[in-house]
């Protein structure tokens, strides 16, 4: 039986090979008159179907090889397959060090294993890459909180606020915070 990292290491060697991925899609327009409509939603439905676009969006990868290695890690994580998800997040970030939800995706992963402070500086980088990627700065904010830096990861989750009024986020928003570098389980 073979490995599921060997599995993606051997994806990732068989791949053809190419100098660089290209450029990731030009997102900006679609997500400003994404963001528009969901700050108009009338009800947390018709905003959840918005959201839904959004994903869309950032999940549409710069190539075939990028759309590959970011299935393959998402289909990972849903399987509870973390270590096969990092590895195939890894891959995406190396070959397209300038693609957002590579970084974002692979934060995911650290957080769901406890390891915020590994996945602080790929939310900063999908942030940088995509100022306006609602999830990705929602996430921070919940990283930080689970970090201990409650008051700041709440001031974080008040940018995503202000892009999606609608997010299941703005639910922490009513923790007290407690003393500095006390983890929270979220």
């Amino acid at each position: 039986m073979i490995r599921p990292l060997l599995v993606t290491a051997l994806i990732v060697l068989a791949a053809p090979a190419r100098a660089a991925c290209p450029p990731a899609p030009e997102i900006a327009p679609r997500m400003d008159a994404l963001l528009a409509e969901v700050q108009a939603a009338p009800d947390e439905g018709a905003a959840r179907a918005v959201s839904a676009r959004m994903w869309a969006v950032w999940t549409d990868a710069p190539d075939s090889r990028a759309q590959e290695l970011l299935d393959e890690g998402m289909q990972r994580r849903a399987a509870f397959d973390l270590a096969g998800a990092r590895t195939a997040f890894d891959a995406l970030v190396a070959y397209c060090p300038d693609y957002a939800e590579g970084y974002n995706q692979r934060a995911f992963v650290n957080f769901i294993l406890g390891e915020h402070a590994a996945a602080l500086p790929d939310l900063d980088r999908a942030i940088a890459l995509s100022p306006r990627h609602v999830a990705a700065i929602a996430g921070k904010g919940l990283t930080l909180i689970s970090m201990g830096r409650v008051s700041e990861g709440q001031d974080v989750i008040r940018e995503a606020l202000a892009l999606n009024p609608w997010l299941s986020e703005r639910r922490f928003l009513d923790i007290a915070p407690g003393p500095a570098g006390d983890e929270i389980e979220l």
